[in-house]
């Protein structure tokens, strides 16, 4: 068969496009739906959408696949004697010339098609079944690039692995956006990279720095490259006096304010203006710590809401340095869940906030990425319709998609006391949130049970024990 199969394949191909193109544009040779035409071609091309995402990781895996192949096949054929360096860019030549694309986007092409094809056998079938997008698949090949063999099969077997357990009402990662899916692969690796998180933060300190980078039309970037603490309270504070100065007499947007008081703060001595919400505007971060952890006991790694995993000692400084911004959380030993709210920001109503943002973590809208610390408190059912004020009942959308609720046809879906809303289009169309990644904490060597299963109580000499337990949960109050 050979080429005149590929060349009959393409033209089925082509042909199956122009009768899609056609029914996209209401030119096919019966209506999606008789009774109401215009409402059916609208749900034929959201169904049109969904397929087409399916056929472009196919379509995605096909050309990994054909360019993994042509890079071994030109290797094999080339003279022993050809030099290394001037194979390896004759071969992403041709793929930049084949594809019209530059010799960087050909490299990395090669470079991510030979990590799917030689240690990430899970992604490439994901990716050639259509079940997650070549962006899913490119986040997997650069999370998994500095983890050795075996991390890098257990960091796809605990995303793609069809017995890995889930949350029944789990967003899948195909069905998340990539970006979404990177920050929990980022998580995911953080706590399991075989390299301590204290080594490679140690690592990331000593080469922090801020870059500046000219752009078009007389604009320039400037960005700094932070531990995460700082640059996580820079954020919630220029987002709290940003929004603090919005109002029907404020022309400028979000993003506009942000970068205005960024700068007012840099080339001034601080925020001075009189609608700024004022320079006493705080940041506020939540730092969530297993308790082992915070004691000294153990170094696995904190969570600070919007980043991810953070070393133990930065979060054992933040708290006990008095950081009255970063509330802490701390986590039962025995399942990770959260355990306690730091009392020096204890009212009952925003402890009820407070667990609604410990429960998602985020703006519940499928793929929204607004940090926690920026959304509003809503209930699902209405208040007037009966709703109740508990935590099963209370979402906690960005501004931005709680307009959306209360302005379209955007429905949020149940939820519990663990597990965000869902949402319902207009359409009628489900889509599953994001849940968090909780996972049991670990416990000191000398504190794991005999049994394997974590006691309600831990007794032992060896460590500062319930004393200096309790001393912990109820410190900064």
């Amino acid at each position: 068969m050979g080429k005149a199969a590929v060349v009959k394949a393409f033209e089925d191909i082509n042909a199956a496009l122009a009768v899609l193109n056609a029914e996209a544009d209401g030119c096919g040779s019966e209506p999606f739906s008789g009774a109401d035409p215009l409402a059916g071609l609208a749900d034929g091309c959201l169904d049109i959408l969904a397929w087409a995402a399916g056929v472009q990781a196919r379509i995605a895996g096909l050309v990994a696949n054909a360019a993994g192949t042509y890079a071994n096949t030109a290797r094999a054929a080339a003279p022993p004697d050809a030099p290394v360096q001037a194979q390896e860019m004759a071969i992403a030549a041709e793929i930049s010339c084949v594809m019209a694309i530059g010799d960087r986007a050909a490299g990395a092409l090669l470079a991510r098609s030979h990590a799917l094809a030689t240690s990430l056998p899970r992604t490439l079938a994901a990716l050639h079944n259509g079940t997650i997008s070549w962006q899913h698949a490119t986040v997997m090949v650069d999370e998994a690039a500095t983890l050795d063999p075996a991390g890098a099969a257990a960091l796809e077997a605990h995303f793609l692995a069809p017995d890995t357990p889930r949350l029944p009402n789990a967003a899948s990662i195909g069905e998340m956006p990539a970006y979404r899916f990177r920050a929990k692969a980022r998580t995911w690796r953080e706590r399991h990279h075989a390299e301590s998180i204290e080594k490679r933060h140690a690592k990331g300190v000593a080469d922090r720095r801020v870059e500046y980078r000219p752009d078009q039309d007389g604009m320039a970037w400037l960005s700094a490259y932070l531990p995460a603490h700082q640059a996580a309270a820079a954020w919630n504070r220029l987002t709290a006096i940003s929004r603090g100065m919005q109002g029907p007499d404020e022309a400028r947007t979000l993003s506009q304010l942000r970068a205005d008081t960024f700068a007012e703060a840099l080339l001034t001595s601080g925020t001075t203006s009189s609608n700024s919400g004022g320079s006493g505007t705080r940041a506020e971060v939540l730092v969530t710590v297993p308790v082992f952890s915070l004691m000294g006991l153990t170094d696995e790694p904190a969570v600070l809401d919007g980043h991810g995993p953070i070393p133990a000692s930065m979060a054992r400084d933040l708290v006990a340095g008095g950081a009255d911004s970063f509330h802490r959380i701390l986590v039962d030993p025995r399942d990770g869940a959260p355990m306690e709210i730091g009392r020096t920001s204890y009212r009952i109503t925003k402890a009820m906030r407070t667990w609604l943002r410990l429960r998602d973590g985020k703006c519940p809208f499928p793929g929204c990425s607004n940090s926690s610390l920026d959304n509003e408190a809503d209930h699902l059912l209405a208040w007037h319709q009966g709703g109740t004020t508990g935590i099963s009942n209370l979402g906690q959308p960005c501004p931005k998609h709680h307009k959306l609720r209360h302005t379209s046809g955007w429905k949020p879906t149940p939820a519990t006391t663990t597990g965000p809303p869902g949402w319902t289009s207009p359409t009628g169309r489900h889509y599953t949130s994001e849940h968090q990644d909780w996972e049991p904490p670990h416990w000191p060597r000398q504190l794991e049970p005999v049994t394997g299963r974590p006691p309600d109580y831990a007794y032992t000499r060896l460590s500062p024990g319930e004393d200096a337990l309790t001393r912990i949960l109820h410190a900064h109050g």
